[in-house]
């Protein structure tokens, strides 16, 4: 009974502290993923969105299931080719963000869009997105409406 009631409580104890699941890979090579994105994009002939965020950030999780399961869901699977890049607490991929221009003081999570090439076609300069949360899934979608008619 002792064994029972240690091993429950050590179960408990590991599913608190687990917390949610990651939604960005804090250990990915960011810059291969976005090789890779690249590669894909230029097969599809679609830009690549490139999502900067962590997973301590509720916005970058509101933003990630609106993506997967929001009303915005279908206009990112269709239009773009996904790749997210952790920054940690602003301390990982910072070079990628400011290659991208994209002022990460400004807010996460951000974006940036590249054609198939690797072109800059857009970036989150003033934290556009830092609000997810209280942008709802429509704002999100009418958000990500105008920046996809903006990167043709």
């Amino acid at each position: 009974m002792r064994l029972l009631t240690a091993s429950l409580l050590l179960t408990i104890t590991f599913a608190a502290h687990a917390g949610p699941p990651a939604i960005y890979d804090e250990g990915a090579d960011a810059k291969a993923a976005i090789t890779a994105s690249l590669a894909d994009a230029e097969q599809a002939k679609l830009p690549v969105l490139v999502v900067f965020g962590a997973n301590w950030c509720g916005d970058c999780r509101m933003l990630d299931a609106t993506f997967k399961n929001g009303p915005s869901a279908p206009l990112i699977a269709n239009r773009f080719k996904v790749v997210k890049v952790d920054v940690g607490r602003f301390d990982r991929n910072v070079d990628i963000a400011e290659r991208y221009q994209i002022p990460l003081k400004k807010g996460i999570p951000a974006v940036a869009v590249l054609s198939p090439q690797g072109k800059l076609l857009y970036a989150t300069a003033g934290g556009e997105l830092a609000n997810a949360r209280k942008m709802g899934d429509q704002g999100v979608l009418d958000f990500f409406t105008q920046i996809t008619a903006a990167a043709k």
